[in-house]
């Protein structure tokens, strides 16, 4: 495998398992909201965006974790293994308002500078909807790949994949 995608709701741990992932392939990992936020958690203009991400894709090999919608079709045409994070809204929220918890002020590694562990309602109520929002376009996306792909529901599930490829 040299060029992973890894999708699914905020908290479901894409970034964490890039973060295992990247050295078992030896691969970079592109973590995608360090270029999608500029500090102080503004957006960059879509069309930089987009332009950034499909220079990115040309590379040889990455991890690349995030939805961002318009970029996906892109990415997952060069990827060769696509990865779907599809846990219950209740773990991802825990899971969210944990790293809050124990990061709140402080910018994680795999987010871009300036931007801020935070919490808004907002954010509660885009995770808490993001099943039945993005959820249909991700499983269409998840079930039209040709290539290797894995939906794994539950964090044992991603325990088990991770297990499976040092055998």
């Amino acid at each position: 495998m040299k060029r992973i995608v890894i999708i699914g709701c905020a908290g479901a741990g894409k970034s964490t398992l890039a973060q295992k992932l990247s050295p078992i392939f030896e691969i970079p990992i592109i973590h995608m909201d360090q270029h999608f936020w500029m500090q102080g958690w503004v957006q960059k203009q879509e069309t930089e965006f987009q332009k950034e991400i499909l220079e990115l894709i040309k590379t040889d090999s990455w991890i690349m974790d995030g939805n961002y919608g318009e970029t996906l079709p892109a990415r997952l045409e060069r990827a060769d293994l696509l990865i779907y994070l599809d846990f219950p809204r209740w773990l991802c929220l825990y899971r969210v308002f944990k790293r809050i918890a124990f990061g709140y002020g402080k910018t994680r590694s795999d987010m871009a500078k300036g931007c801020p562990e935070q919490i808004s309602w907002d954010f509660i109520q885009w995770i808490w909807a993001f099943q039945k929002r993005s959820g249909p376009k991700l499983q269409k996306h998840f079930d039209d790949f040709k290539g290797p792909k894995h939906q794994l529901k539950k964090p044992v599930a991603v325990r088990a994949f991770l297990k499976s490829l040092h055998s």
